[in-house]
């Protein structure tokens, strides 16, 4: 079986002959490669410079074994065009917090395909690159409350307290930025998928904050709606929540083909209740790739196992790579995958 026959099928639930394996920031800093093709430029002028992106875009696929290839960029690459200024110090940083609903007003939605077009010209030459290798290329965006998170508080927080006090105390503003920037993000993978893109997954690193109560409240109806309308693009939606072990049911019901786990939820019960309406990715803790080899392939033997009561399963890992995860177990994780028969 092809590699991009086995993650779409995974996606959908139908039958492959072992689960296909990718990782989270597979592109990133553990790699020597990466580091020299960045070295000149920042972080930010990476995501711009066609070249390079491609490049390390396509390194894992032959350094760490990879069996899909996903677009190398910023979840804060839409964010600009919408009218907000930031900068990477190292994370990122908003010039002008969102503190009012007039703030709100004047964010545009802009046109993905003008405001951001090194991105799918970045896809399309992927897909040409991958299609002779039927390696999968995946899209991404950053969810609509991840997103806000920072907008609002202005850079990371360990409890982003101020966006927690806005959606208390003035809840319009924070359901008016997220109504931007739901449109924002469909327009953005509905562009991405007609560039190239085959598989398109929603990273909501900051929604695990919320209680399940506060999440259903306040990040379900995005999700679902995210979901709803990109059904029509006929590309499989996966779905990551970092930190989110006790919103797995929600995340279940979200709509998404996909819910990819991080590493502090149980794989054998997600499976058990939810894997047959939606297919499982996940998830392995990163920290583990620093194990013996012998470890980590019993690691990965027992994760399928876990997962197999579930109509499709994703192997990788629980979040992204960390950056000094040693390069041989990334590639002992990717072999123990593609060895399972």
């Amino acid at each position: 079986m092809k590699p991009d026959e086995r993650l779409i099928r995974s996606c959908r639930g139908e039958s492959v002959d072992r689960p296909p394996v990718w990782l989270m920031r597979q592109a990133g800093r553990y790699l020597p490669e990466y580091r020299e093709v960045r070295k000149d430029v920042s972080f930010l002028e990476l995501c711009r410079d066609v070249e390079r992106a491609v490049t390390v875009s396509l390194q894992p696929i032959d350094l760490v074994g990879s069996e899909a290839v996903i677009l190398f960029q910023d979840i804060f690459t839409p964010i600009p065009a919408m009218g907000m200024e930031l900068d990477f110090a190292p994370g990122p940083v908003m010039a002008s917090p969102i503190r009012s609903m007039a703030d709100v007003g004047k964010l545009r939605v802009p046109e993905s395909r003008e405001s951001v077009p090194f991105v799918f010209e970045i896809i399309r030459i992927l897909r040409d690159e991958l299609a002779s290798r039927r390696i999968p290329l995946l899209g991404f965006a950053g969810a609509p409350f991840t997103l806000a998170a920072y907008m609002i508080e202005g850079s990371g927080s360990k409890d982003f307290g101020v966006l927690k006090r806005m959606l208390h105390r003035e809840p319009e503003i924070l359901r008016a930025l997220l109504a931007k920037l739901t449109e924002m993000t469909v327009n953005y993978l509905s562009a991405q998928i007609e560039a190239g893109a085959q598989v398109v997954q929603l990273f909501d690193t900051w929604a695990g904050l919320l209680s399940p109560q506060l999440y259903r409240e306040w990040i379900l109806p995005v999700h679902r709606e995210i979901a709803e309308r990109m059904r029509e693009s006929q590309a499989p939606l996966i779905l990551y929540v970092n930190n989110g072990a006790h919103v797995v049911a929600e995340m279940a019901d979200s709509g998404a083909d996909v819910i990819s786990l991080d590493w502090r939820a149980s794989m054998g019960e997600a499976a058990q209740k939810f894997g047959q309406s939606v297919s499982l990715q996940g998830n392995l803790d990163p920290a583990a790739l620093a194990a013996p080899e012998e470890e980590i392939q019993e690691m990965v033997r027992s994760l399928v196992k876990e997962a197999s009561p579930a109509r499709g399963h994703i192997m990788n890992l629980g979040h992204g790579c960390l950056p000094g995860t040693p390069v041989e177990g990334v590639r002992a994780f990717t072999a123990a995958v593609r060895a399972l028969k």
